[in-house]
């Protein structure tokens, strides 16, 4: 039997505690995970590529022990089926928050179903400790200066509080 493989994609900038219940939860559907960052060419991120990828893979390092080798982190900037195509996924992980994000997702599962027919998309619903997650709110609560902890992985606090801070001193 060959490896599952499985594309799990999103700006994960910065990454949160809701996409870390995500990856752990699509390790039960793969045998392999690709945490896909999308590069945007119009958009500016907080974190480059580099930084969001290393604070990924030290993230699974910490809270996934032996299964982060699992977890290889790649970029993309074109359509998510073409990036699952390269990298020969056949599953496609989405996390739900609630119903919004449900029937948002729908629509996108039936657009990629019909150009790539070939890739299943699963959809895995968040933990309820990290329904109300989203890294929108989180880089605004940074941004004021209020506590991320909650909110991110142990290892995203320091880099994450850094960013605003340097932001802060060049104002």
């Amino acid at each position: 039997m060959t490896d599952r493989h499985a594309i799990y994609a999103g700006s994960f900038d910065p990454l949160t505690n809701g996409h870390l219940d995500v990856l752990k939860a699509s390790l039960a559907v793969a045998d392999v995970i690709y945490a896909a960052v999308g590069i945007h060419p119009g958009k500016k991120p907080l974190f480059e590529f580099k930084q969001r990828m290393k604070l990924i893979e030290t993230v699974a390092k910490q809270e996934l022990g032996k299964d982060a080798r699992r977890i290889k982190v790649v970029s993309f900037d074109g359509l998510v089926i073409d990036a699952a195509r390269k990298l020969g996924a056949s599953i496609m992980i989405r996390g739900l928050r609630d119903g919004t994000d449900l029937d948002y997702e729908m629509q996108m599962a039936g657009m990629n179903e019909t150009m790539a027919p070939e890739l299943q998309t699963v959809f895995l619903p968040a933990s309820p400790s990290v329904r109300t997650i989203t890294a929108t709110l989180v880089r605004q609560i940074a941004s004021m200066g209020g506590d991320i902890r909650p909110f991110v992985p142990a290892a995203v606090v320091a880099p994450l509080k850094a960013k605003f801070k340097s932001k802060q001193s060049r104002q």
